[in-house]
């Protein structure tokens, strides 16, 4: 959106309205939405081209009621094309602000351009109106994008995140799950999306306890990781050889952390080891 002859900002910019980026950007330059975007170079009632995809996002809460917690969320590295690995290096689990993370499956791009569009629509929010937005505002802003991109996912190009925070006001972790309609679904305890989700569910059902603390959801979470890549292909396991190894990221009170790499490939190494020695391959 370029100024007027006189140098000065359009009216737009410059007129009091809705808090909302998304309402603002929608309003006065939809063409800018990804959604509208990918609208021109997908046909009409046909299913658009194959593009990445990405999967598996966990995510875990640990803290009891009256102790400090919080959430840990964790994703793979893998993005697939069809049958063929389109990435091994792909990151997928993004701060959303300072209290918030969120982690993307489905079209790689349209999800990080969803994830970008996200934490503007939050920063924006937190401008204009001096304060951060609640949790379920966080959480029902993240369902108004997933819902503009219902067309896309029509042909193809879904996008389902997992949304998760430190929510300020009950001192608590919380996750948010997300259909392709932009419903939206608080999870109790723990959650996956993507492919390789059903796997890495059932691992965390044998895992969790409500004893488990940050360093014991860590490690609950690369071992979910490692059964759900022992099963899907478009999960990858931990790569010892490159380097590669989970993104995996904290959400607590002091805000979003992510762990270095070399602490998580040490996480994933004990696994492998342990795993070698029990033999098994399951």
């Amino acid at each position: 959106m370029s100024t007027d002859q006189s140098g000065r900002l359009p009216d737009a910019f410059t007129t009091p309205g809705s808090s909302s980026f998304l309402d603002f950007l929608s309003g006065h330059a939809p063409d800018l939405l990804p959604s509208h975007r990918l609208a021109g170079h997908a046909s009409s009632g046909t299913t658009a081209p194959v593009a990445p995809h990405a999967t598996t996002i966990v995510a875990l809460t640990f803290g009891a009621e009256g102790v400090a917690g919080g959430v840990v969320m964790a994703g793979d590295r893998r993005a697939t094309m069809g049958p063929t690995i389109a990435s091994r290096e792909i990151e997928k689990v993004f701060p959303a602000d300072e209290f918030s993370a969120v982690g993307i499956a489905g079209t790689a791009g349209v999800a990080v351009e969803m994830v970008r569009l996200f934490q503007t629509e939050l920063e924006h929010y937190e401008k204009i109106e001096g304060t951060t937005l609640s949790m379920d505002g966080k959480a029902n802003r993240l369902a108004a994008l997933i819902r503009g991109n219902l067309g896309m996912a029509m042909q193809g190009l879904a996008v389902v995140p997992l949304f998760a925070g430190f929510d300020l006001d009950i001192g608590q972790g919380r996750i948010f799950s997300y259909d392709v309609t932009g419903g939206r679904y608080e999870e109790t305890a723990f959650h996956s999306v993507g492919s390789g989700s059903l796997f890495a569910r059932g691992a965390l059902k044998k895992l969790y306890r409500e004893d488990l603390d940050e360093t014991g959801c860590v490690t609950a979470l690369v071992q979910a990781l490692y059964d759900a890549a022992d099963d899907d292909s478009a999960t990858g396991g931990p790569d010892t050889v490159r380097g590669i190894f989970p993104v995996v990221a904290t959400v607590t009170v002091d805000g979003y952390q992510r762990i270095e790499d070399a602490e998580i490939a040490r996480v994933a190494e004990q696994i492998v080891a342990q795993r070698r020695e029990r033999g098994s391959i399951a």
